[in-house]
């Protein structure tokens, strides 16, 4: 395991533990900022995967952190200090242990005739904690989750004992939208339980006092009565889609060795690639080949300025929304100013600090990569659309390993026309958003979901062989045909036909689209609601 690239929690654990100890035993400041720097990649990487009451924790360790970092001049800290810091790091590292106690032994119980649980599908539990006054509700919230894949357990508001079993969300349904003081205190209590839980609010009213009070209880999200059901469902369903990013890529245009191995050093704590270039007339170059997902600029290099190369790219379509942020020992606020008016993104004075740079280096890039991806998706099931779906398709075939698999299915619900003819769009985009939701809750979160057009949509299962996908997807199948869906009569239920090509047997993304839209359509003329796969 690689300092510089930690890829998991233990190893981010294990820096955190080690810089600590160096910290303790040596009393450096140069260590302290170490320190401090692991604390926030931990919270960053806890962030991505949606642990909330963990990041609080480790947000709370890093404030204490940042309030006691000072100068050389101050270190090593008071005694006191140091034991408060120990107090915290131990009650984080407790409780992340807690969270991640193994719990995957546990099946859902199968129905009678359907083919054993796929080995990817892994229970998830749901707490309900529900007012008496709203138990209808509650259940039909109940029957939802259960069709989608998650054990619910209910609970009433008042229940003192809490499961030692940890869910992945616990959903709240007061009596009104206003909370009582019994009811604060146990979504603390929860909160204490569960910190790597998402707890949800549902009837909130749309009032900023409320929602405040109950996000300083412990509460992730609220929702507005009038939002009621969908976004609960899409809540609790991004959850199970972690959608791990690509490694984030920062170009550094700086003249200066010294200041460029810091900067390495301190984005590579944080498993942040780097390339830096001290020549300026080679950006367009590198840019090409690199693609970077944010540039650090050096205000004062040779030949031409950092302003000078801003202004040139931000003439440029393909560069021109591409975070840039400036690094000087510029102290002039006019010019400052200027070279943000200029086109510059923000403005770090050298010397930097470490904590503070990786904060606006990973914050930057998250708006960026969050704008182009809202870019990517479909407004109506926040799946992939069309376009992102082929170039993701693509990406997984050249990185399928020597001997891989991966199983592809075109998904198109059957007589879409007749539903949207017959019962209006709104009713159409209901059945699609199901068949959505569905394709959530029962795949993987790396698999690849994405709506490839009107009632079409595609799925890729890296890994995957034909035999092993088949009664995966023929288990939705069926489950999506006994989905009812709502309208002003009463309910209507749609089907779906597929059809199902594997690499090897066709080695593109191209040839393995084209192959299983074929198995597609013969699955239509041999009758719907049914799957086919395509020949070698």
């Amino acid at each position: 395991m690689s300092a510089s690239h930690p890829h998991s929690i233990e190893d981010r654990l294990y820096i955190l533990r080690k810089r600590w100890e160096q910290y303790t035993a040596d009393g450096r400041f140069e260590q302290f900022i170490e320190f401090a720097v692991a604390v926030n990649s931990l919270a960053e990487y806890l962030n991505r995967l949606r642990l909330p009451g963990l990041v609080r924790l480790c947000e709370g360790l890093e404030n204490a952190a940042l309030m006691r970092l000072g100068d050389p001049s101050t270190h090593p800290i008071p005694r006191a200090d140091s034991l408060a810091l120990q107090r915290q790091l131990d009650t984080l590292i407790g409780s992340v242990a807690t969270s991640r106690t193994p719990a995957t032994d546990r099946r859902q119980p199968e129905p009678a005739g359907s083919p054993a649980n796929p080995e990817w599908i892994k229970p998830r539990t749901v707490w309900l904690i529900a007012a008496d006054s709203k138990r209808d509700m509650a259940d039909a919230l109940s029957r939802q989750l259960q069709f989608f894949g998650f054990t619910v357990h209910a609970q009433p508001w008042a229940q003192a004992a809490l499961p030692d079993d940890k869910p992945l969300a616990v959903l709240f349904v007061p009596a009104n939208g206003a909370a009582t003081e019994a009811e604060f205190a146990h979504i603390a209590a929860v909160r204490s339980h569960c910190p790597a839980s998402q707890l949800v609010y549902l009837g909130v009213k749309s009032a900023i006092e409320p929602i405040v009070a109950l996000m300083r209880a412990g509460i992730d999200i609220t929702i507005p009565v009038d939002d009621q059901p969908a976004l609960v469902l899409n809540c609790v369903l991004d959850l199970v889609q972690t959608n791990e990013q690509e490694q984030y890529r920062v170009l550094i245009v700086e003249d200066s060795r010294v200041a460029v191995a810091l900067i390495r050093r301190t984005l590579g704590e944080h498993g942040i690639d780097t390339e830096a270039i001290s020549d300026p007339a080679r950006l367009l170059e590198v840019l090409e080949s690199y693609r970077p997902d944010l540039i650090l600029m050096d205000m004062h290099m040779p030949r031409f300025n950092g302003v000078e190369a801003t202004r040139v790219l931000r003439q440029m379509a393909a560069y021109s929304s591409l975070p840039i942020v400036y690094l000087s020992g510029e102290s002039d606020v006019g010019m400052q100013v200027e070279a943000l008016r200029l086109g510059g993104d923000q403005f770090l004075m050298k010397p930097f600090n470490p904590v503070l740079l990786a904060a606006v280096v990973k914050t930057r890039i998250e708006r960026f990569r969050e704008t182009r991806r809202s870019t990517r998706l479909d407004g109506l099931t926040g799946l992939l659309n069309h376009t992102a779906t082929k170039s993701r398709l693509k990406s997984m075939v050249e990185q399928i390993p020597d001997g891989g698999a991966l199983t592809v299915a075109m998904i198109d619900i059957d007589h879409f026309k007749s539903i949207n003819d017959t019962y209006g769009h709104p009713v159409g985009d209901q059945v699609i958003r199901g068949l959505a939701w569905l394709l959530k809750g029962r795949l993987r979160s790396f698999d690849l979901i994405g709506r490839y057009g009107g009632e079409e949509f595609m799925i890729a299962l890296p890994g995957v062989g034909l035999q092993q996908a088949l009664p995966v997807i023929d288990r939705i199948r069926a489950d999506f045909s006994a989905l009812p869906h709502a309208h002003r009569g009463g309910a209507l239920h749609a089907s779906f036909s597929a059809g199902v090509a594997c690499y090897p047997a066709m080695q593109s993304a191209a040839g393995l689209t084209e192959a299983a839209d074929r198995a597609l359509l013969e699955a239509k003329r041999r009758g719907r609601n049914r799957l086919e796969a395509a020949s070698a």
